[in-house]
């Protein structure tokens, strides 16, 4: 992830989650955030992809992220089964998937992100990454790789 963008939303006041979607629609990049539910003593993070991004990573990962590993992080486990139903937050409606955890973000009738659990996130990004390197030449692979190594060393700062 080129820009690392964490938001902490108490929800659903004062229309934050409208607002933490257009952020992550503003920065064209995912968005990790903390939920804080009413109603529950820990918070849930996920991370907000947009839509055009997942797709990327979709098609350059080679395999599907097991299921039974999400949810794994300190995510807030819900104490009975979910409703399917949509919820509406200003323009944007979100739809939780029952299977995988998932939950789409649509705005006039299209898909504009997805919240995904953190694990599923970072391991999509990081096979996404790997299997695009594997069809780079020597040369550029190794420019990427010099690349990858000097963000690290930035982020760590």
């Amino acid at each position: 992830m080129g820009i690392q963008v964490e938001v902490v939303a108490g929800y659903p006041v004062d229309d934050e989650m409208e607002r933490v979607l257009g952020l992550a629609e503003a920065v064209d990049e995912p968005v990790t955030v903390t939920f804080m539910w009413e109603g529950r003593d820990e918070a849930e993070r996920a991370v907000l992809v947009p839509a055009a991004t997942l797709a990327l990573w979709e098609h350059w990962a080679p395999a599907a992220y097991r299921t039974s590993d999400a949810g794994q992080g300190n995510r807030a486990e819900p104490a009975g089964p979910e409703l399917s139903h949509p919820e509406e937050y200003g323009p944007f409606t979100l739809f939780r998937r029952r299977v995988g955890g998932r939950t789409a973000v649509a705005r006039g009738g299209v898909v504009v992100a997805e919240l995904l659990d953190p694990g599923e996130a970072h391991w999509l990004q990081e096979q996404a990454r790997n299997v695009r390197q594997g069809f780079m030449d020597p040369k550029q692979k190794a420019a990427f790789e010099d690349f990858l190594a000097r963000q690290e060393v930035l982020e760590e700062q």
